[in-house]
């Protein structure tokens, strides 16, 4: 470093370059070679490196670029004047590792396969290169003083803040200035992520001075992008964002919510779980639940009518057992008496059981008689009515859920033309087959509970005459020893008595 007061400039015949410096502080170096070209979504990036000042780190960065370790990162933050920060493949902040993590070491383990070497390499403290310009790359500091993958782009001029933190170890070229003022500008959220993916989509190496690690896996091609690295972003490239144009991050937050429910209601309506992707819930029908199963519709018509009037009330009900589901649809004429019921029926007693009382979201209230538990579908708006033609031929109509239900007016057939047509079909119906099958089904369960039950019941018996067995050998077994007992007592009494007899007699 020239110890001058001044401006000036020194030849270093080792680098082949010129020094800028400023009084007594080596600021960053002035010539050098442009080595790496970096394609973004927003354009491309020349970047030239400090390859003397910063060998390690223009080493790792190289070869990274090499490998396309950096295809198809995103910039996962953007702080406005501040830095750009990108190189992690899980666009977390957290991931990334060095070059020698992808290169064998000479140790080999057990099974003789190589162990890998290290993902963070220390950061070199003699690296006196300042954050004084705008577009300076520098290597992220892990927070111990280790580097990876993960770098910065300075998106202003003099940032103190990095200095002896993070390694600088080159800069963007001028005329790549306007795509990081681009970059710069994008829309973030309150955490520095871009709402539309920035990302880097090719790594060419123009000039590379340093050898290949031994057996450093270099890719013939540019390999395809993952599933996880297409999937980790937000918007994609080719989202139109100019018209979000004026608008709050709040505003954009609630246009991309209310996209995505209309997406996700798009496919609902595809599947034929709701009539319209644009159809709402009504406003006068309020969702009761955790009912009594004695509860009946004619018992909320009949609470909830002191509110106006009730239109429907309706208990759902297992389509099988017949059974309420604790839960039903109170229908009212105006939405005002809706209202006022929600604010006033929430957690009351009905039947020993407090209730809970929400603004109903069911699309289709034509559907509710009709939902069957296990189907989990009610009457679309559009539906499927089959009609038998006289030669057995089928046909598929489409009608409205109003002409679906037969009039009040229309004529009843006669028994003999029943008893006519039950004679002319000879085929079971779907639903009979389908009654049948569930008949089968219910025979088949009945069967495997009752030979559940006999084999419980076997086991039982089985264990009962065992524990009786055991019993009566313990009292055999107590009454032999008690028997035994007698016999000794009984045989000591005998040869003592007789020997107290001889006493006597003498």
């Amino acid at each position: 470093v020239a110890h001058t007061t001044h401006t000036t400039t020194t030849n270093d015949a080792h680098t082949n370059g010129v020094w800028w410096v400023w009084g007594s502080f080596c600021v960053f170096p002035a010539v050098f070679t442009m080595a790496v070209l970096l394609e973004t979504s927003l354009g491309d990036l020349e970047v030239d490196l400090f390859v003397d000042e910063a060998p390690k780190e223009c080493l790792n960065f190289l070869k990274l670029c090499k490998v396309k370790y950096y295809n198809y990162c995103l910039v996962h933050k953007v702080t406005r004047n501040f830095i750009l920060q990108t190189g992690d493949p899980t666009a977390t902040g957290k991931g990334g590792s060095a070059v020698w993590a992808m290169v064998p070491t000479s140790d080999g383990g057990e099974a003789g396969a190589a162990a890998m070497g290290p993902p963070f390499f220390m950061r070199n403290p003699q690296n006196r290169i300042k954050h004084t310009r705008f577009g300076m790359l520098s290597m992220v500091n892990d927070g111990a003083d280790r580097h990876g993958s993960q770098f910065v782009i300075t998106l202003s001029d003099h940032l103190d803040s990095l200095d002896g933190r993070h390694s600088v170890f080159g800069e963007v070229a001028e005329e790549s200035y306007e795509v990081l003022r681009k970059i710069n500008e994008v829309v973030c959220d309150d955490t520095d992520q871009p709402y539309q993916d920035v990302r880097i989509r090719h790594t060419i190496v123009l000039d590379d001075p340093f050898d290949d690690p031994p057996g450093l896996p270099v890719p013939d091609a540019s390999p395809l992008p993952t599933k996880e690295q297409l999937t980790n972003g937000r918007l994609g490239e080719d989202v139109d964002l100019e018209e979000f144009d004026g608008l709050s991050v709040e505003q954009i937050e609630e246009e991309m919510k209310q996209r995505q429910a209309k997406a996700q209601a798009t496919i609902l309506e595809m599947v034929g779980d709701i009539p319209d992707a644009d159809a709402a819930p009504p406003e006068n029908v309020l969702f009761v639940c955790k009912l009594n199963p004695v509860t009946t519709g004619e018992d909320l018509k009949l609470i909830f009518s002191r509110f106006g009037p009730v239109v429907s009330s309706e208990v759902i009900k297992d389509h099988k057992t017949g059974e309420s589901l604790s839960y039903a649809f109170v229908e009212f004429e105006n939405v005002e008496d809706c209202e006022a019921a929600y604010f006033k029926m929430d957690n009351v007693l009905i039947d020993d059981r407090r209730i809970h009382v929400n603004f109903c979201q069911s699309v289709n209230k034509s559907g509710m008689s009709n939902f069957n538990l296990g189907r989990g579908k009610a009457s679309s708006k559009v539906a499927l009515k089959k009609q038998q033609q006289q030669h057995g031929a089928k046909k598929y109509d489409l009608v409205f859920d109003d002409e679906a239900a037969a009039p009040a007016s229309a004529p009843v057939p006669s028994k003999s033309s029943r008893g006519s047509r039950r004679s002319r079909s000879h085929s079971r119906s779907p639903t009979r087959r389908r009654r049948d099958r569930d008949g089968e089904d219910r025979d088949r369960d009945r069967h495997k509970r009752s030979h559940k039950s006999d084999r419980r019941r076997d086991d039982r018996d089985r264990d009962h005459d065992r524990d009786r067995d055991r019993s009566s050998k313990d009292r055999d077994r107590s009454r032999d020893r008690d028997r035994d007992r007698g016999r000794d007592r009984d045989r000591d009494s005998d040869r003592y008595g007789r020997k107290d007899d001889r006493h006597r007699r003498r």
